[in-house]
């Protein structure tokens, strides 16, 4: 809207003017900075470590509660037929974990989007702060514990598009050895090494032997599932049209989202691949899944999709070898894993 004078006002000269502007933009940058020191204040007053009484112990599925960004659980038994969950993790945009320790992923408030890579033991208490760039998006720790990955979103918010970036890291906790970025990795497509400016890796999945690992690499419009090797550090391409990869627990298959549409607000679909035979199965999900899917066992998967009831969103579970219905297993849910022990 344009101002307005009173008839018997003077006009504005022009080093007015400018004053003004100037003024103006001064107010708005600091109301944008007070309300980024809001933010870091307003995190500050909240509790974000877990409860003493709280800790990892099975079997039990873990998740973050959409309620109040904290992690819970319940029961693994309860994810199929529902029932009470337990409150008092600590505050996580991303989490993952194995019987030995965890990974939190946790936005870190200001102008430019930073996040707190977390490493967390058995009690859930901090071993290990990293701070990186960018926004969580993928969080994943090998059975042993030993090895944790996280992916950040560098650039845009969603892997629909084509105009993100995102930034992989590795973490070895037994040498405390950290790979800051995959990007690096000698990289083979079609029997010939690879390089490009636009290669971007996420969705990293760790075998039993946490040196064999699984993750999705896109460059010149396509996306690849790699396997990787942590001892030579190269990767090599398996297949086209493999988005986030999750290894079973017996380490014989590979879920993972597959695009079969470009419609951009329904691209994907829940897929398992067996790496014996290479053979595709879609699963029963028909919704678009933007996950990397958890196996709850051998024979069950656990996801997330928008909530129900204003939810932002809810965790569902369903059968790997595709048969069954998908069913809701935590509502106001995402971010689960499986814990056993």
């Amino acid at each position: 809207m344009s101002a307005r004078f009173p008839k018997s006002a003077t006009p504005l000269g022009p080093r007015a003017r400018i004053a003004v502007v100037v003024a103006a933009v001064l107010l708005l940058a600091g109301g944008s900075v007070g309300y980024v020191m809001h933010a870091e204040q307003r995190t500050k007053g909240q509790r974000t470590e877990a409860d003493a009484s709280f800790a990892l112990g099975g079997p039990a599925l873990y998740f973050r509660d959409t309620a109040g960004g904290r992690v819970a659980h319940q029961p693994l038994t309860a994810a199929r037929t529902g029932g009470p969950r337990t409150r008092g993790g600590p505050a996580c945009d991303r989490f993952y974990a194995s019987d030995e320790g965890a990974l939190c992923l946790r936005a870190k408030p200001g102008v430019l989007p930073r996040t707190y890579a977390i490493v967390l033991d058995r009690r859930l208490r901090e071993k290990r702060r990293i701070t990186v760039p960018g926004v969580p998006t993928r969080a994943r720790v090998s059975a042993s514990g030993r090895m944790l990955s996280w992916t950040v979103f560098a650039t845009g918010d969603s892997y629909a598009t084509t105009s993100f970036s995102t930034r992989t890291a590795i973490l070895d906790l037994r040498t405390g050895y950290l790979i800051k970025s995959m990007e690096n990795i000698q990289l083979t497509i079609d029997g010939a090494r690879y390089h490009a400016p636009d290669v971007n890796y996420w969705g990293v999945t760790f075998a039993r032997d946490d040196n064999r690992f699984y993750a999705t690499v896109s460059t010149k419009g396509r996306t690849y599932l790699v396997e990787g090797n942590m001892r030579d550090w190269t990767a090599k391409a398996l297949r086209q049209n493999v988005e986030c990869p999750s290894l079973s627990p017996d380490n014989t298959r590979l879920a993972f989202k597959k695009k079969v549409s470009d419609d951009a607000a329904a691209p994907w679909r829940l897929y398992v691949l067996d790496l014996r035979t290479m053979r595709e199965t879609p699963l029963a999900e028909e919704h678009s899944v933007d996950d990397q899917a958890a196996w709850l066992d051998d024979g069950t998967l656990a996801y997330a999709l928008p909530g129900g009831d204003g939810r932002g969103s809810d965790i569902w579970s369903v059968p790997a070898d595709g048969t069954g219905t998908p069913r809701v297993a935590v509502k106001g849910g995402s971010s689960p894993v499986a814990v056993t022990g």
